[in-house]
Formats: C-alpha cells, structure tokens, sequence
C-alpha cells in the first residue's frame, strides 16, 4: 500500500468516527477521571497510564490524518528537532526547575524515560502546539500573512491552552508543583516556562511547514481540528468538577474560538462529511 493510500484510508477512518473521537472519547476520559478521585473503582484501572495514552493517541488521530499529506523532508526534520526539544527541555525542567519551575510527576505516564520524564511525551505535548497554530491561521484571517503575528498569536494560544490543562493535572495529581501556586496550585513560573517552551515550539512548526499548505489543507479537512474540539471538552469538564471556574471560562473563549471557524458543531460530528 503506497503512501497515498494510506492517508486516504487514515482519513477516512477518521471522517466516518468524528463524533466518537472527538465527544465520546473526551466525555470516557473526564468520566473515568472523575471515577478515579472517587471510591467507586480502583485508581489503577480509572488512571492507567496505559488507558490514558492510548485515549490521547485516538483524540490526536484527527489532527495526524489531516498533517499527515502536508509532512515532506523539511517537516520531518522540524518535527525530529520538537521532539528532541521536547524531551530535553522537560528533563531540565524536571531535574533543575528551569523554566516551569520546580515540580516532579506522580503519576507516570507510561515508560518514564530515565525515570523522569514520560516516554510518550510528544503525544501529549506536540498537539497543543500544533492544534494552536492551526486554530490561529484561522482566526487571523488575512493577518495570517504576517509572520509575527503568526507567531505571537500561536504561542499566545499555547500559554491560554495551559491555564486549561495544567489546573485540571495539578489536581488530578498527574504532576505537582511541591512550593504550590496562586493560579489553582501552579506557580506563574510554569507559564513564563510555557512562553520560553512554546516560543522555540512554534518556531519549529512556523520553519517546518508551509502555513499557506496548511491552510489549504485547513479548508478541505473539516475534522482536523477535531482535537482541539476534544481537548475543550476533557479538560473543560475536568476543571468543572473541581470547580475552577476560572479555567472553565478560559475553555469556554476556545469553544468560541473553534464555534467561529465553524469547528465546533455537534450536528456536523454527527454525520459522516463526504471527502472534499
């Protein structure tokens, strides 16, 4: 089977289970979650790193179909140098505290490279960046045209992602920050981390890919932002329950975000869209 199959089967595959990827999936994930801080069934079976991973990797199955015509030599080489990157700069952070800010992981996600950072990392990691300068190119309109605003609205979008993600972990005990933090446990050190992170991150995607191709390929692929739409509603619903409500209303500026490119709409993820 040649390349080109392959991605259309991907896609495919994608297309004709959008509602289940992108609503049921997030909707099991929050519910067991939920479960796992409660005495209603074991810890290790509601937050098995195994479980988790392999629920990331299906959430993150819309985005690596829609990335997957547009990755060429030159993309490759960026997304080898991210994940690279990635690795190195959460093993600094984990054994000196710099950028984020001290802070260990409790619970392991998966392998532990070293026995400090996850193995998985880039699953978890990679898309955040990704689905931001994604969403990014759609909301600046004709100001996509302009490098810089490309690049500051991203790592913008990066930073407000993780005034979502981080509270929700920080308190289902993923990670922990051991000198606390004003915003729900997190020191404001984690998010000059993120600036620091996210800056060099976006550059990689902004060197690795052509913006215009992925724009392009943002019009003909209705499900690609797919994963955005589940991380809104895992992690939206994960912060209702501890009742931040400050991150909820962060989650909610990007449903609206996603509801104004016409990215978040449950009749559309319902139905089976025809390839375009």
């Amino acid at each position: 089977m040649d390349r080109e199959a392959v991605e259309t089967r991907v896609s495919a595959l994608v297309r004709e289970n959008r509602f289940t990827i992108a609503v049921v999936f997030p909707l099991i994930g929050a519910v067991m979650f939920i479960v796992g801080t409660e005495p209603w069934v074991p810890a290790w079976l509601a937050r098995n790193p195994f479980l988790i991973i392999f629920g990331t990797v299906v959430m993150r199955s819309p985005l690596v179909a829609g990335l997957l015509p547009l990755i060429d030599r030159r993309a490759g080489i960026a997304l080898l140098l991210l994940t690279i990157y990635t690795y190195l700069i959460e093993f600094v952070g984990v054994t000196t505290g710099f950028p984020y800010g001290q802070f260990h992981y409790i619970l392991e996600l998966g392998p532990m490279l070293f026995g400090t950072v996850p193995a998985g990392l880039p699953v978890f990691f990679f898309p955040l960046v990704l689905n931001s300068y994604l969403l990014c190119l759609l909301l600046l309109g004709p100001r996509a045209d302009s490098r810089v605003a490309r690049f500051a609205a991203s790592l913008a979008v990066v930073v407000v992602i993780d005034l979502v993600l981080d509270p929700a972990a920080v308190a289902l005990r993923f990670w922990t920050y051991p000198g606390g933090g004003i915003y729900y446990g997190v020191p404001l050190s984690n998010y000059f981390g993120w600036v620091v992170s996210g800056a060099v991150a976006v550059g990689l995607v902004e060197l690795g890919f052509d913006w215009r191709a992925l724009r392009d390929r943002l019009d003909s692929c209705e499900f690609m932002l797919d994963d955005m739409v589940s991380f809104v509603i895992l992690w939206g619903a994960m912060n209702a329950y501890f009742t931040h409500w400050l991150p909820v209303g962060v989650a909610v500026l990007l449903f609206v975000g996603l509801r104004r490119i016409d990215r978040f709409d449950f009749a559309v993820l319902r139905s089976v869209t025809p390839s375009r």
